[in-house]
């Protein structure tokens, strides 16, 4: 009994384990990918003989805002990984397709016989 009890934990705390790794990847790409994307922009901007403003505007646009999105993401990824118990349970039960949302329906159709 005892040692179903510690191959879930050993799972459940890999499991954990994996999404925090996974996180800190993510993390290092994208302060990777910045460090790039902001030397790119400052070589560009010093050494760009462009007259298309369009061309210019189009070239801010993206080297500024691929990184902002991409922050947005990461940091719901960062919640989502972090996330304490009580949410990711709320969360759970939130989702459309939650085991709560299952069972109501399963009962609602057993209720009316429409299956």
């Amino acid at each position: 009994m005892t040692n179903q009890i510690d191959q879930k934990l050993y799972k459940k705390a890999k499991r954990r384990l994996n999404e925090e790794k996974g996180f800190y990847v993510h993390l290092a790409v994208y302060i990777g990918m910045n460090i790039i994307m902001a030397v790119i922009l400052f070589q560009l901007k010093a050494n760009l003989n462009v007259d298309d403003e369009e061309f210019k505007r189009w070239l801010m646009i993206n080297l500024v805002l691929i990184p902002t999105l991409w922050g947005i993401v990461l940091l719901g990824h960062g919640l989502w990984t972090f996330k304490q118990k009580q949410i990711k349970k709320k969360l759970k039960n939130w989702s459309l397709f939650s085991k709560s949302w299952e069972e109501r329906k399963i009962n609602e159709y057993m209720d009316k016989d429409q299956f």
